[in-house]
């Protein structure tokens, strides 16, 4: 286990009593026990703007708990987005899953969350993780030089306390600050601040030990996710937390339609992109042998997704994604996902335009993103109360 070894943060404040903290009410309860399974819609934004706001217009609507978006330079600008959808909606939360610390700085995103929150009346949170290691190599960063366990601790500790103090004086290994303060103030009193997390196990121990939960990417099997909350639970017990409130998300692939068939061919299309990312360990623990991707993961590298898509096995596809009918969709979910204490659905959902963005495949018979919320909405929320 690694142990915190941050220093005390020192405080300096201009005039007028900007370093005390609001105690407002509490906005965002964490999941309690018996609470349920949160339903969440997580976004490529790669639509068209007006098609992703009234989307995100419709999800408020239909009761889903949040949507969220990758903070990545390949997409529209999530933060962006969301400031724009949040006068068009009530109660529906909104952030980062995931926001990369090695690529945009701690307090940045610091700022960018508490304007978030002003903005929506405290329906912000943040998912951080050390980046997609595919987006930071195009920066030429070599992810295995950036101690990615290490920085994101630390870039926690930043976010947590610049959040919190408005101020912060700090001298880490990766961030450092003196006297910086900013006047951008959350409405909640505890924004939260998850970690993303694929590989494990020690970044599944410090999600359980310092933040607010964490949102576990592209994993579809009960070995998988029980090895997550079991993680999960032992660094929060280390630290003498109660795990059970956490947030514990599954981040999956997500297709659903009348025609299953078409439904599975739409995640079938985006496979190649996403496994590229998973780490050797996590797709054993997924039931699929590293070597059989070899040339899908060279096909995605060389940026032909169509390719990757004719080297994916129907049945690879099924393994790592959830598609079907709803029907399909409702029972592996209940099969694998909902009876190892995940208490958070966060759903990639996939529809034919952003598969042909992607890959250039066509895939009729799948419906929109809209339409697929409609279906989650009516046919598995009411399933998990």
């Amino acid at each position: 286990m690694i142990h915190d070894g941050f220093p005390c943060t020192g405080r300096i404040y201009p005039s007028g009593g900007f370093g005390r903290i609001s105690r407002r009410r509490r906005l965002h309860g964490a999941p309690v026990e018996g609470s349920g399974m949160r339903f969440s819609y997580v976004m490529l934004p790669d639509h068209p703007v007006a098609d992703s706001l009234a989307t995100i217009e419709l999800a408020d609507e239909l009761g889903f708990h949040a949507a969220y978006a990758a903070d990545e330079t390949w997409h529209k600008d999530l933060w962006l987005l969301f400031a724009a959808a949040a006068a068009r909606t009530r109660r529906i939360r909104f952030g980062p899953s995931v926001s990369p610390v090695t690529l945009r700085e701690p307090t940045l995103i610091a700022q960018a969350a508490a304007t978030l929150d002003e903005l929506t009346g405290g329906r912000a949170e943040v998912v951080i993780s050390s980046g997609n290691f595919g987006l930071l190599a195009q920066y030429g960063i070599d992810w295995a030089r950036t101690k990615p366990l290490s920085r994101v601790r630390e870039a926690h500790h930043v976010i947590r306390t610049f959040l919190d103090e408005r101020a912060i004086t700090f001298e880490g290994e990766f961030f450092r600050y003196d006297g910086l303060f900013t006047f951008a103030t959350p409405v909640q009193q505890q924004l939260p601040v998850l970690l993303g997390a694929m590989r494990g196990p020690k970044s599944f121990q410090l999600a359980g030990e310092i933040s607010d939960g964490v949102h576990h990417a592209l994993s579809y099997t009960r070995d998988a996710y029980d090895y997550l909350v079991a993680n999960v639970r032992l660094g929060a017990e280390r630290a003498g937390r109660d795990w059970r409130r956490l947030d514990i998300g599954a981040w999956i692939v997500f297709a659903t339609g009348p025609d299953g068939a078409a439904a599975k061919r739409a995640a079938r299309a985006m496979i190649g992109l996403y496994a590229s990312a998973m780490p050797a360990e996590q797709l054993r623990r997924n039931g699929v042998d590293p070597a059989s991707l070899a040339e899908v993961v060279a096909a995605v590298g060389a940026g032909d997704l169509a390719r990757a898509y004719e080297l994916t096995p129907p049945e690879l596809a099924e393994k790592l994604s959830v598609a079907g009918t709803p029907q399909e969709c409702l029972e592996r979910i209940q099969r694998d996902i909902a009876p190892t204490e995940v208490n958070h659905l966060v759903l990639a959902v996939t529809d034919a335009e952003l598969v042909r963005a992607f890959s250039g495949v066509d895939v009729p018979g799948v419906p929109s993103a809209a339409d697929q919320l409609r279906l989650i909405a009516e046919h598995l929320m009411p399933a998990f109360g």
